[in-house]
């Protein structure tokens, strides 16, 4: 198995990477929610969109981010001898 430090540095960089997707995401939405906010219908169909799709990514990302928590603990057990 990979040491650490190498295990370590990837769940940065894939935490890195789903944090990046989330926020440009969440921009995304913003800025189509912002740009539609003249149009009745769209802006409502738009806003109610944001806060479905707002939600799930939220709650994706947390159980992602907690997943990689869990491996690089697990690789620092099994270097530390624990």
């Amino acid at each position: 198995m990979a040491n650490y430090n190498e295990v370590q540095q990837a769940v940065r960089g894939e935490k890195f990477k789903l944090w990046f997707a989330w926020i440009t995401g969440n921009v995304i939405m913003f800025v189509v929610a912002g740009a539609t906010q003249d149009i009745a219908v769209v802006s409502v169909i738009t806003q109610v969109l944001l806060v479905v799709v707002f939600v799930p990514l939220t709650v994706a990302l947390f159980r992602m981010t907690g997943a990689l928590n869990r491996k690089a603990d697990a690789a620092r057990r099994e270097v530390l001898g624990e």
